[in-house]
């Protein structure tokens, strides 16, 4: 790896933050928590940047209580463009994930 050195001119304030940045993650100096923080920035940038995406909604429900499927079915129906999966899983007499 080819380091380059290079001056950071900051505010006190942020002087004190990277200290407390330092300290609580356990870096061994101000370049590598600079550095964890390019880093967190850049990926964050790129996650950001993504457009596709994916995801899940789990949530455990008593089936007994009906209106909560017909109000879920409600929202599936609503939104069919986005969710195209749903899993019905019975957990016990009562419980349905």
């Amino acid at each position: 790896m080819n380091v380059k050195r290079f001056g950071v001119s900051l505010e006190e304030g942020f002087l004190t933050e990277l200290d407390r940045l330092v300290e609580k993650h356990g870096f061994p100096n101000r370049s590598q928590a600079i550095r964890f923080l390019i880093k967190k920035f850049s990926v964050e940038d790129e996650w950001e940047g993504n457009e596709e995406v994916a995801g899940a909604i789990v949530f455990v429900y008593d089936h007994h209580k009906r209106e909560l499927q017909t109000r879920s079915m409600d929202i599936q129906h609503g939104f069919h463009d986005l969710i195209l999966s749903v899993q019905h899983v019975h957990l016990d007499h009562s419980n349905c994930l």
